[in-house]
Formats: structure tokens, sequence, C-alpha cells
């Protein structure tokens, strides 16, 4: 009779210990819900790579840049058009010269390339703070490198003729660092004003050029033009003795219409190969009226001739041009809300024209 009443109880329990473990593993598999309101409130810092990524990268894609005729050409001899954005002058908006900026602005905005823009002989610049304002375009170049994109190394002055020394110095160092990686390309001159192309900036240039090619006898090299990098057709008829130069076309949308166009279309048609280095949807001061029917004009106009491009720039700075608001993070991760007018144009046009990497 006590072993019937046992044996009921064991099997009683082993029902329920059964029953118990189904309960468990159904509860489980429910799944967790994620609200909408909690992924936007709770942005993730991305990790920054310490080596460089070499599958799916723009870099890994496309490799050694060359140039022929007015085209950029990859390492299998495709047309190349890269697209992304510009930081501001380093010593005055230096903060956001980070390695997170640029993963974000790579894998956010789809930027294929960045420009790392060196100030040069204003105030605490690299004439009088070179090691601090080399610090932060390191910075970017390298984590350019590691993201797999491209990076432009841009002297960025208005009187580089009077620093020639100088730029010779530091492109020198440049190209002995990184001329063995095929993300770099040089910009020697940013925007010279209104001085002789034959007499001053084609000597300037084939000056840094010679320092360059020591080291580096690959990259493009990018050289400005003049009248703030405008009168591109001063270089018809003479250019610079080198096969992988391009020419600096810079223009600001509400300022620089059809005029402008008309000029970069004649350099065009006599095989002077143009890369805008730097523009902006609003007028020449950097600040005032977007011109939102001239920018996509531009637009146009690049896409069809395959001109890459970046625009000015990375920064929170109080002005039409720049792409954030003011106090913006530093290292990325912005918001819709984070983002001016300028910047979520720019951003919007990198995305439905970029590959997403």
């Amino acid at each position: 009779m006590f072993k019937k009443y046992e044996v009921t109880i064991i099997v009683f329990l082993i029902s329920i210990i059964l029953l118990s473990c189904g309960t468990s593993n159904t509860e489980s598999t429910s799944p967790v819900i994620v609200t909408e309101t909690s992924v936007e409130e709770i942005p993730t810092t991305p990790t920054v790579p310490t080596d460089p990524n070499t599958d799916d990268t723009v870099v890994s894609l496309h490799g050694q840049l060359h140039i022929e005729g007015t085209k950029i050409l990859d390492q299998n001899n495709n047309e190349v058009q890269l697209r992304g954005m510009s930081f501001f002058w380093s010593q005055w908006i230096g903060e956001f010269y980070t390695p997170q900026t640029v993963l974000w602005l790579k894998e956010d905005w789809q930027c294929t390339i960045v420009r790392a823009a060196m100030a040069v002989e204003d105030s605490e610049g690299y004439i009088t703070n070179p090691e601090t304002e080399k610090n932060k375009v390191f910075t970017v170049i390298d984590a350019a490198i590691a993201e797999g994109i491209y990076v432009i190394v841009d002297w960025h002055s208005h009187h580089a003729e009077d620093y020639e020394e100088q730029a010779t110095t530091f492109f020198s160092e440049v190209a002995q660092k990184y001329g063995d990686r095929p993300n770099i390309i040089y910009e020697i001159y940013n925007e010279p004003l209104d001085v002789s192309w034959d007499n001053v900036l084609k000597p300037y240039h084939e000056a840094v050029l010679a320092e360059i090619r020591k080291y580096d006898p690959d990259n493009i090299v990018v050289c400005g033009t003049r009248n703030w990098s405008q009168n591109v057709d001063d270089v018809i008829g003479n250019k610079i003795d080198d096969e992988n130069v391009a020419y600096t076309l810079h223009y600001y949308a509400t300022t620089h219409k059809q005029e402008l166009r008309d000029t970069a279309q004649e350099a065009l048609d006599n095989n002077i190969a143009l890369f805008v280095t730097e523009f902006g949807t609003t007028d020449a001061s950097g600040d005032g009226f977007i011109d939102i029917q001239e920018a996509n004009t531009w637009w146009e106009f690049l896409d069809e001739n395959k001109i890459s491009w970046c625009n000015w720039s990375i920064a929170d700075k109080d002005e039409s041009s720049a792409a954030l608001i003011p106090n913006s993070s530093t290292t990325g991760n912005w918001n819709a809300s984070d983002l001016t007018q300028s910047g979520t144009m720019v951003r919007e046009e990198l995305k439905s024209k970029n590959p997403q990497f």
C-alpha cells in the first residue's frame, strides 16, 4: 500500500518537472521587443579598428588611382568618382579630427573620401605650431587608412608660394610616411589668390611635386589654380608634366553658377583633369542663403563629368556651410537634429550616390 502511493507520488513529481521544463523552453524563445524609441535614445558608439580593413572597402575595390585624360581611373582602369567631406581649418575647429568622426562619415554618411585641411600661415597653423597641426592631420590619415577610404592631405593656404620650403618639408614627410598607401591624395595648395599661373603657381607646384615624387611616384597630386581655385582655364596649354596631376576647382553654389561651369567645361574640353576638393552649398563667404537649385545643378555637372568632390565642411560653426549645429559631438553619432540644412542636403546626396561598404 505504501509502495503504491510512493510510485504515484514519484510519477506525479516527474510530470510536474517535465511540464515546467516545457514552459521554461517556451519562455526562453519568446522574442524580445525593442521599441524604436529605445534605439533612437541610446546611440551606439562605433568601435574604431586598430588594423586596416581590407575587405569590402572603397580602397580594396578600387586600389591605386591614376589619371587618364580628364578621368580618375582605378587599378582595373574603371572610372571612379569619389564623394565625401572636408574637415574645417585644423587649428580652428580641429576637435573634429578624430578617428570616430572618420568612422561615422564612412559608415553613416557613406563617404568614400575625407579631406584633412592643414592650416598653414594663419594663427596657430603649421608655420607656428607644426607638431600639433601635423598630429591632427595624421590622425585623420590613419583613420582613413584604417577604414579603407581615400583621404586628401590639404595644404590649406591662400599664400602657399610664400611658404614653399615648409610645404616641401611637410609633403616630403607625408610621402615618406604614407606614400606606399593607395589611400593618399595630395592637395598642395588649397586656394591661391590672383597670382600668375605661369610665373608663380606652376613653379611652386613643380617644386613641391618633385619632392613628393622622390618617395611616392604614383598617388594623385591636386594643384590649386588662380583666383580661389577657379581659373582652371589658365592651365590650358601649360599643364604640369606629370601624368597623375589634377587641378583644383572650387565653387560655392549661391555665388558661382553657369559662368564657372563654362570655365570648367572649357578646361575639360582641353583634357584638363579637375578635382573639386572643396565646395559649398552657400555663397562664397561660407554663409548666407543656400541655393538648392544651383547646388543640384552643380551635382549634375560633376556627375556627368565624373568629377570627385568634398563638401565644406565638418564643423559646428554658426554659418550656413557648416554641416553641424553648434556644440555637436566631435565623435560622430549625429542625429538628424544635429545637422544643418547644408549637412542634411549633402548627407542625402552622399547616401543616394555612394555605394554602401
